[in-house]
């Protein structure tokens, strides 16, 4: 078994300290880059406003753009230096379950079949959940295990000892 695992030792130890950050860039970069386009962009939450689920659905449209915005640009901050991971990682995740309720689940769908045609990225009438669903399972093991040996709340984890 020394003959297999022996080759694999390098990659362990470099797992050991960076195999979260990949996760963390990507996420960060990915929603960044939705906030970057709200804070540029006009406030299209006022057309599926009904559609947000509750809590959210009964605060106004323009607040809840600021604060899916807000959270969007300082959490992916946050996640790219390893700071508050999960709690950011939670944030985000909550961010995207509304956004796959409010916008990319399928407003009509009657089985199973039709449903699985909007595991997609590009929307043909039947949903997109597909990309917000990769996000949801790539911040699963930041908010379960947070940022990993290389960020800030490990630092800060050290320095507190």
């Amino acid at each position: 078994m020394t003959a297999i695992t022996t080759p694999f030792a390098p990659l362990d130890r470099l797992g050991a300290w960076s195999a979260d950050l990949a996760l963390r860039v990507f996420l960060a970069w990915e929603f960044f880059e939705s906030g970057w386009q709200k804070w540029n962009g006009a406030n299209w939450f006022e057309q599926l406003q009904s559609a947000f689920p509750f809590p959210f659905n009964q605060l106004s449209a323009s607040f809840n753009w600021q604060l899916s915005m807000w959270a969007e640009l300082l959490c992916a901050l946050l996640l790219l230096i390893g700071l508050a991971t999960r709690f950011s990682a939670l944030v985000l995740f909550i961010v995207t379950v509304v956004a796959i309720a409010a916008v990319h689940w399928p407003a009509h769908w009657s089985g199973l079949a039709e449903l699985a045609q909007g595991y997609s990225i590009s929307d043909h009438g039947f949903g997109n959940y597909k990309l917000p669903l990769i996000y949801l399972v790539a911040l699963v093991p930041l908010m379960l295990n947070g940022a990993g040996k290389l960020s800030l709340d490990n630092l800060l984890q050290r320095w507190r000892r």
